[in-house]
């Protein structure tokens, strides 16, 4: 072990066999470092954070310093961090919030390169590589062998599926895609625009999963498909009718129509949030709104609304779940758990319809 004499190590902290911590570092009490981690000089590591064998933290990282979440209170939360992790200059990870579970996590064999930030409640996989200044908002979730371009954002509760290419300035605001790569379009637009071919190739697959999922891009993504006529969901749903059908064909096709079923603005993670959520709001008479939060897979319309005592308006409000989900009930405006329910609105007021799943 060697511990530079400028360095900021508190006792309690655990660190394991042939760590290496430079010059004017800081480690925290509640910090754990395994076995041949390096820091180098100016690095910082604080909170509840571990960090697992052979990760290395390059100058002016800081890791484990509390969220950028107005709703964190100090609550006791935690970044792990597997084995064999790199972060460069200027990488921010911060970790999770009682909101979104506790816990950041990232995987294994990760290269992180100069300023990516990683926010609270990300779930990062393995063998990823972010390139300089990608920004990942909260709860964001990367699965295994994702590769992004420098300067790209992600906005949060997207997932990112596996072996995807994201390339350099992109704006990522919808679940991306499995063995896809996505790059910005015109304006603010991303779009697909090919299989993820190289990088797949270079992980093993096999030619015969490759060409099922070129096939399959040319039926879902490409020009000719968008200008069919036929919706996406409908040509996602084609695809996966076909038999036999291509092991990863199928976990592409799975992936989107999740996002399709329970996503919400494109992301199916935002389906699962614990916090309430502003759903529609109407602004009735010019003079009060009717806010509808939706917690859980359900959605709320207005029925209708009609004139009460020639000033205040009765509206009606119907709660309609997703499969394999039920209505809970009403909270805030009103209460009980009758669907459609009429609502008095003699002043602004919001309107939880709460979403419970179906125990199996």
């Amino acid at each position: 072990m060697s511990i530079h004499s400028t360095a900021i190590v508190d006792p309690k902290a655990q660190i394991g066999t042939g760590v290496s911590v430079g010059a004017y570092s800081v480690v925290g009490a509640d910090v754990v470092l395994g076995d041949r981690c390096k820091l180098h000089h100016h690095a910082s590591v604080e909170g509840r954070t571990t960090l697992g064998e052979f990760c290395e933290v390059f100058p002016q990282a800081v890791l484990g310093q509390p969220p950028q979440d107005i709703k964190f209170r100090g609550e006791k939360t935690a970044l792990e961090i597997g084995r064999n992790n790199i972060f460069r200059e200027m990488v921010t990870v911060h970790p999770g919030t009682e909101n979104g579970g506790g816990v950041t996590r990232i995987g294994d064999n990760n290269l992180i390169l100069i300023g990516v930030h990683i926010a609270h409640d990300c779930k990062i996989g393995n063998r990823c590589i972010f390139a300089n200044y990608v920004q990942f908002a909260g709860h964001v979730q990367v699965d295994d062998h994702v590769n992004m371009g420098g300067h790209s954002a992600v906005h949060h509760f997207v997932t990112i599926g596996r072996h995807a290419f994201v390339g350099g300035m992109t704006r990522v605001t919808a679940d991306v895609p499995p063995f896809m790569v996505v790059v910005a379009a015109r304006g603010t637009r991303t779009e697909v625009r090919m299989i993820n071919g190289v990088g797949l190739q270079r992980n093993g697959y096999s030619n015969e999963d490759i060409n099922a999922l070129k096939a399959a891009f040319m039926r879902i993504f490409s020009r000719r498909a968008r200008l069919s006529g036929v919706a996406i969901r409908d040509r996602v749903q084609a695809v996966l009718d076909t038999k036999p059908l291509n092991e990863q064909v199928k976990y592409l096709g799975d992936h989107l129509m999740r996002s399709f079923a329970h996503g919400r603005h494109g992301r199916y993670l935002e389906s699962l949030r614990a916090d309430p959520v502003h759903r529609p709001s109407w602004k009735l008479n010019d003079k009060h709104t009717l806010t509808v939060r939706v917690i859980g897979r359900g959605s709320v319309s207005r029925e209708q609304c009609a004139q009460a005592d020639g000033r205040d308006q009765i509206c009606e409000l119907n709660a309609l779940a997703d499969p394999g989900w039920r209505f809970a009930g009403w909270n805030g405006g009103t209460t009980g758990t009758k669907t459609p329910v009429s609502v008095v609105v003699d002043g602004d007021k919001t309107v939880t319809a709460t979403f419970a799943e179906i125990q199996r």
